[in-house]
């Protein structure tokens, strides 16, 4: 197995459990700003202490960075934390599985951010594709029992939330792709260390001034939330390293198209954990977009 498969699916699992506690945490004790909050604040020292020890034990000198390198890593930092904050919310919206799959349409969004930010288009199979999610979301967004407007039923909050945090998501993916590319060293997984050092630095510090000024008992909801928010910071931080690691080797739509993953693992997290079930047309918006990606994958 190569090693961005193999990183790729470790890192869609731990996204799971991570997007499983903040569904938690952002129920019982956090706001949606403190659950995305908690995930860079628990991680960040972890990934310090690491990088520390790496470079101090293995001798290896720390790269110099270019200028494009700090552009890709703060628009891949910054979009994801917006995206994280749509996702938290979602979670208020709709059941846990449906949240995700919204999410995923990252994957299907990534095709025309490549095209914008890496110059990369799609063949006529590509763009079939993507018609097809659209039925998906189409389908997952349709809140019948809302009202018989067409505006209410298919223009409502989860499917702004939901489209909006794949568009973000997307735009993160392909810039960390452009970040790690920016830096020279001798492994894929150093690579992946350095850059997700500094997006995490970057995320941390933003979202730490924003609860500061909006939001300041967070902090202190935060910190007693800790036993649980703690986790969320370890498992952030491992997906985030098998993420940025298959960046470093493969690109960004592979490497998210392989994370559809997530969907199974997303549904059996919401049986099985949250005790929700999917109605039959959430199960065809699933399917649908389920095999929308499938075609990506092998026409891309």
């Amino acid at each position: 197995m190569e090693l961005w498969i193999f990183a790729s699916l470790i890192a869609a699992t731990l996204q799971t459990v991570r997007f499983m506690l903040q569904k938690v945490l952002s129920r019982t004790q956090l706001s949606t700003a403190g659950a995305t909050f908690s995930r860079f604040c628990y991680s960040a020292p972890f990934l310090w202490l690491a990088v520390v020890l790496y470079f101090v034990n293995s001798g290896t000198a720390f790269p110099a960075l270019s200028f494009w390198f700090w552009i890709y890593a703060s628009l891949g930092g910054i979009s994801q934390i917006l995206a994280t904050v749509c996702v938290v919310a979602l979670f208020k919206s709709r059941n846990f599985a449906v949240g995700i799959t919204f999410k995923k349409t990252e994957v299907i969004q990534a095709v025309l951010v490549g095209i914008i930010l890496l110059g990369e288009g799609v063949s006529l199979e590509g763009f079939g594709a993507i018609l097809i999610g659209l039925l998906g979301v189409l389908l997952l967004s349709d809140q019948s029992g809302v009202s018989d407007a067409a505006t209410h039923r298919f223009l409502n909050r989860a499917t702004g939330l939901g489209l909006m945090s794949g568009f973000l998501f997307a735009i993160s993916a392909v810039s960390y792709r452009g970040a790690t590319l920016e830096v020279a060293m001798p492994s894929a997984m150093t690579t992946a260390m350095v850059t997700l050092l500094w997006v995490v630095t970057l995320q941390m510090v933003s979202m730490g001034i924003w609860i500061c000024l909006r939001e300041p008992g967070q902090l202190a909801a935060v910190w007693k939330a800790r036993k649980t928010a703690v986790w969320i910071g370890l498992t952030s931080m491992g997906g985030s390293f098998g993420w940025f690691t298959a960046f470093s080797l493969q690109n960004a739509a592979y490497v998210k198209a392989l994370g559809q993953v997530e969907l199974l693992l997303s549904m059996a997290a919401g049986y099985f954990f949250f005790r929700e079930k999917l109605t039959v047309r959430e199960f065809a918006g699933v399917g649908f977009l389920a095999l929308s990606i499938v075609v990506l994958v092998l026409v891309t």
